[in-house]
């Protein structure tokens, strides 16, 4: 590996990061699932951007599957521009941000703590002005990130998340997938995604599926695509895209399936089929198909996603490098983007 790709270092951290960051997490988790068993909320919001805000979708994801609370994501512009205040009553306020200094952000968890609400943030900058609004703040652990693309970060917000979901509903199996997490990371960091290369390096547009717990890592993906490799790239729940957006299936409109390891994978292995038989291009993790992607064998559905996206990390250094774009410094992008 030469170039952009060897450059394209910071998600090689990540096993390193997930594995440290439960000591500074251990004090701020047990005060937020103590303060939750007490109060169990009815809603929790959901306040992010960007990356974070895809992490904020596989949260909502973990927490109405396995704690029947619904989960929904405010607009930050509720608070910023609009000046209303929400109901949020005794309710759960989660930010997530790797920086914590998007304005937006800041004057949304000052609402909802005014509002009655529990405010809590996942940061990486636990001295920002977001953790100092928060009434609780969750660190990433993940340390200095200089590429403008979060990966280490993404990676962190997902750990914490899942840690969350474990301490509250006292989840032994999920408790210690989280154990062999670290190690898996770095194991799917060495996966060889090669296959993809011929698709997508002249490719102008693609669609990327997922479900449950991987609709969050198709968000991601696609983010990532565009930001890093100049390539449109849009996301998918496996159910939605049969409602519209398969009509612009074709062999030239590749398709890129994470598929999860829980009840949800047997449908996109069925619509993988179906898109097959269209004639479609369709890469998918885990094997199957003449584009099968390698995939670590399962062990639980939420960190099995958290792998998926560290194999794609790896590639995508790969893919920048022959689409000639810099990866590590996106067109018209900073590291912190500060909107109101």
């Amino acid at each position: 590996m030469s170039g952009p790709a060897q450059a394209w270092a910071e998600f090689r951290e990540v096993p390193g990061v997930v594995l440290r960051q439960a000591e500074a997490l251990s004090v701020p988790l047990a005060a937020l699932v103590h303060h939750l068993r007490q109060r169990r909320p009815s809603v929790i919001v959901t306040c992010a951007r960007g990356s974070s805000a895809n992490a904020a979708a596989f949260g909502k994801h973990l927490i109405e599957n396995h704690l029947g609370i619904p989960v929904a994501s405010i607009a930050p512009s509720t608070a910023s521009v609009y000046r209303k205040q929400l109901s949020l009553s005794g309710q759960l306020f989660l930010a997530i941000s790797q920086s914590g200094q998007s304005d937006d952000l800041i004057e949304s968890a000052v609402m909802a703590r005014t509002a009655g609400a529990l405010a809590a943030a996942i940061v990486n900058d636990v001295d920002s002005p977001l953790a100092a609004a928060s009434d609780i703040v969750l660190p990433m652990g993940a340390g200095p990130e200089t590429e403008v693309a979060a990966t280490k970060t993404f990676v962190a917000t997902l750990a914490v998340l899942l840690r969350l979901l474990a301490a509250w509903t006292e989840d032994p199996a999920l408790a210690a997938a989280i154990e062999r997490l670290p190690g898996r990371l770095a194991a799917a960091s060495e996966l060889d995604w090669r296959a993809a290369l011929p698709v997508l390096t002249g490719a102008s547009s693609i669609a990327i599926l997922g479900r449950g717990p991987t609709l969050a890592i198709a968000c991601e993906a696609a983010l990532k695509l565009k930001e890093g490799c100049s390539l449109h790239a849009e996301a998918f729940s496996g159910a939605e895209f049969l409602h519209g957006p398969i009509a612009m299936v074709s062999p030239g409109y590749p398709v890129l399936m994470f598929v999860p390891t829980d009840a949800a994978g047997a449908g996109l292995q069925e619509l993988a089929a179906n898109l097959d038989r269209k004639g479609a291009t369709v890469l998918r993790t885990g094997g199957g198909g003449a584009l099968g992607l390698p995939a670590l064998p399962a062990d639980h559905p939420g960190t099995d996603a958290a792998c998926l996206v560290q194999s794609f990390y790896g590639f995508l250094g790969r893919l920048a490098e022959r689409r000639g774009t810099d990866i590590r410094a996106p067109r018209h992008l900073r590291k912190v983007t500060r909107t109101r």
